[in-house]
């Protein structure tokens, strides 16, 4: 029952026709959990309290009193804190770390009736593109159990394709939310960094760290953007730009000018089948009086490398404070406090998240820090100059979300850099901050989903969001 509903509109519908209740949906979606729990998808799930909160929701619908999201059931990433709820980031050093208080987008989230059902697994500290890098082991794909989900937000994405909630939140920093909403063959939103705020997220790189959605129907991501972004007085990075209404979303057919990448199409290490999907929606685009040309970035080659010395040494300041010392694991042979710090970081932190804050270290390093962080900073800004001068002349830039389908579980493990090199098309929009949204094109010859990634202008959600619900149609 619970996977027929493909937009909030619908589930909406029938809480006030009485022909569904908040209730039986929350135990529906338990059932799907329960069903496939060798998928690996939640941390841990909140079964008591989605109930409760369930039975709550339905007596503020009969008392004509419900906010904007009753009844819709959300799974959050386990790196979203929610008061009096364990959050771990997946990773050993918080294991059994309760939060204190809640995150900006769960106090929004709860406040219009949206009920938690649990915290998703994904990669350690949101570090990875395969959802491998979890200490509670990988999520497995619903399309292909013997493929990985994408990462980071691979349990968020799962959650949505197996029809163990109706939507989740993922945090997106290269391409985190996007890139597994391709494999998972769902809608993937990033917003414009500074669109909703961060506060009650752990940091893994903070000038790139997005929250985002992972749904069914572009028509939600516009819902959950309103009523999850806006000011907040504990993210000073933050817009007071005016968010989009989501009464005003509905699918936008006017003829556009549409960029996107030749090198998709000319390179050796694009899937032939991602290839083609998109010179497909290319050509349909085209047949429908849209302008779409070729352009080719000259940085390209500069996106992955900029974004990995930015995001490691970002990533090697913030977990500076996970150190055995104040909260989280602990080593039980520590003697002193060196070998406390010693002990409990090698012990507690997973070999990826190890390799990113030992790089990170490197990079800001006295002797390096100009040849590597400080040229990043400039290449970064190049980058963002150029992606917004393309978006001067042209309304989106097309591109595949990543460059083949899900792969097979531990396939990529070997070589790290294979695995970072799969950011290749989601990190521009990471770097230059814009808005970006993967969305689902079919799927392959073997049946794993293919996605197409559109970028916009910042601050363009509404104009990204609205072609994006007619493109979904094309």
């Amino acid at each position: 029952m619970s996977k027929n509903f493909t937009s909030y509109t619908e589930i909406k519908r029938g809480l006030q026709s009485g022909s569904v209740t908040a209730e039986s949906l929350v135990k529906e979606y338990l059932k799907q959990i329960k069903a496939h729990a060798r998928l690996n998808v939640f941390n841990e799930v909140f079964e008591q309290d989605a109930l409760a909160a369930a039975k709550n929701v339905d007596a503020r619908v009969k008392a004509g009193t419900a906010g904007r999201l009753a009844g819709m059931v959300i799974g959050i990433k386990d790196n979203i804190c929610y008061k009096d709820h364990k959050v771990t980031a997946s990773s050993r050093i918080l294991e059994n770390f309760t939060s204190i208080y809640s995150s900006t987008i769960v106090e929004r989230l709860l406040a219009e009736d949206a009920i938690i059902i649990g915290r998703c697994n994904c990669d350690e500290f949101a570090m990875g593109a395969a959802n491998e890098n979890s200490f509670f082991g990988p999520v497995k794909n619903f399309a292909d159990e013997t493929r990985v989900s994408g990462g980071s937000s691979g349990g968020s994405a799962v959650a949505v394709q197996a029809g163990m909630c109706h939507a989740a939140i993922g945090t997106d920093t290269g391409g985190s939310v996007r890139q597994p909403a391709s494999f998972c063959g769902v809608v993937g939103f990033k917003p414009t960094y500074g669109r909703i705020s961060r506060h009650g997220i752990i940091s893994y790189a903070s000038s790139f760290d997005q929250v985002g959605t992972l749904t069914k129907s572009v028509e939600d991501a516009a819902l959950l953007l309103e009523i999850m972004g806006g000011p907040d007085e504990f993210d000073g990075t933050l817009s007071r730009k005016e968010l989009p209404k989501a009464e005003a979303h509905k699918p936008d057919n006017g003829k556009k000018k549409i960029a996107y990448l030749q090198e998709a199409i000319s390179s050796p290490g694009v899937d032939a089948e991602v290839k083609n999907t998109l010179i497909n929606a290319i050509e349909k685009l085209r047949a429908d009086g849209h302008t779409v040309k070729p352009i080719s970035f000259e940085y390209l080659d500069y996106l992955v490398p900029s974004y990995y010395i930015l995001a490691m040494a970002e990533a090697s300041s913030n977990l500076a404070r996970y150190d055995g010392v104040h909260y989280g694991y602990r080593s039980p042979n520590a003697t002193d406090l060196i070998s406390t710090y010693k002990l409990s970081r090698s012990e507690g932190f997973g070999k990826e998240v190890k390799r990113r804050i030992m790089l990170g270290t490197f990079v800001l390093s006295a002797g390096y820090y100009d040849a590597y962080y400080a040229k990043a900073q400039k290449v970064r800004k190049l980058i963002r100059d150029q992606t917004n001068a393309i978006l001067g002349e042209y309304d989106f830039l097309l591109t595949p979300t990543a460059p083949e389908p899900a792969f097979p579980i531990g396939k990529k493990e070997k070589d790290p850099v294979v695995t970072y090199l799969y950011d290749i098309f989601t990190v521009q929009a990471s770097l230059a901050g814009l808005p970006a949204i993967s969305l689902p094109r079919g799927n392959n010859s073997k049946g794993l989903p293919l996605g197409l990634q559109l970028l916009a202008k910042g601050f363009a959600e509404e104009q990204l969001l609205n072609f994006s619900e007619y493109f979904l149609q094309l």
